[in-house]
């Protein structure tokens, strides 16, 4: 019996023109299953609106969110003026429902921090941490709790201790001393991934406590130490960083802290942009600027949602303008002269 590894090189050699027009005939057929007709970077509530439109038109769509748990929405702890509610919800539970009727529909929807875009040519394409993705359209949906460096010592030492995806840096800081800033439960699973390396994490939380149950397990972690109520006052080292002054909100009293890495998951009021990397044009207080239908300067890009820096900052606008940008979408990659209308089927 012939080893099987010589019979394969075997028919390759003897078979190559074919093999060759196989590979030919499958490549494209294999980038084409890659290719989303909406790509739609956020998870919130005009980017699962957007995703929910999309996908419910027939479009190939998928939604890269960084966290479920992040954004405006996800820290309510109250609706109650949304149309269709009878009792109030939390914002984590109505953006829940968003994203399941989004999925209903059929969009794909991945937890991935997108880092990078290239938005010139036809075919679009999203760099996540882990995964590119080609899109005919994009839908950027990001909202606006982004923030400038504003710790003393945050902005020098930014890739040399600071960072602010514990994924992509995690791994840099393994058996050695690592602490999160913020109170979010964002900030709390980055803890707990860092405490899969990290020989310490501390959690430097502003508030009186952490936003997770009382049984959550980052409480009981022999790992994890929280130091609840305190902030941090700088970042220091020398070419890296070696340590952070926290005070304490309570007493006003100061300390040191030996940390090797500071991870910063605070949130401020600024669009979130950074991924962009000037790959567009962006207002003077760094808005993605639109026409009336959600269209950019670039064709095939939109924009939805608070990163627009729209005058209400409303869960029904911002769901209204994710409609937009959807059937904007639409319009775009089937290059009709009018949006399509939806009334349903009878």
């Amino acid at each position: 019996m012939k080893n099987p590894v010589q019979s394969c090189k075997e028919f390759c050699r003897v078979r190559k023109p074919f093999v060759v027009l196989l590979i030919i005939i499958i490549q494209p057929v294999i980038l084409m299953e890659r290719l989303y007709d909406v790509i739609v970077i956020g998870g919130g509530p005009a980017g699962l609106s957007a995703a929910q439109y999309a996908s419910r038109y027939g479009l190939k769509t998928i939604v890269l969110d960084k966290s479920p748990t992040a954004g405006a929405l996800a820290y309510s702890s109250k609706i109650e003026n949304y149309p269709g509610l009878i009792e109030p919800v939390s914002g984590s539970e109505l953006l829940g429902i968003f994203r399941k009727q989004a999925i209903k529909f059929g969009a794909e929807y991945v937890e991935t921090q997108v880092i990078g875009v290239s938005l010139e040519s036809d075919i679009k394409e999203v760099n996540g941490i882990d995964n590119s993705y080609r899109g005919k359209t994009v839908i950027i949906a990001t909202g606006s709790m982004g923030r400038k460096p504003s710790i003393p010592g945050e902005e020098k030492f930014l890739g040399r201790g600071v960072s602010y995806c514990a994924i992509c840096d995690a791994a840099f800081f393994r058996d050695l001393t690592a602490c999160v800033i913020g109170d979010s439960e964002e900030a709390v699973k980055e803890a707990e991934l860092l405490a899969g390396f990290a020989k310490i994490v501390y959690i430097v939380a502003p508030s009186e406590d952490i936003k997770v149950p009382a049984d959550h397990p980052v409480r009981s972690s022999d790992k994890i130490t929280v130091l609840a109520g305190c902030r941090v006052t700088s970042i220091e080292g020398d070419s890296i960083v070696t340590k952070i002054k926290i005070r304490n909100t309570r007493t006003d009293e100061e300390q040191d802290l030996a940390v090797d890495g500071v991870f910063v998951y605070l949130h401020g009021s600024q669009p979130v942009v950074d991924f962009l990397n000037s790959a567009m044009p962006l207002s003077d207080k760094s808005c993605i600027m639109t026409h009336r239908t959600m269209e950019t300067s670039i064709p095939g890009v939109f924009a939805a949602g608070d990163v627009t820096c729209g005058e209400t900052r409303q869960v029904v606008t911002a769901a209204a303008y994710g409609c937009l940008a959807a059937l904007s979408a639409e319009k775009f990659i089937h290059q009709r002269k009018r949006m399509r209308y939806d009334w349903g089927e009878s």
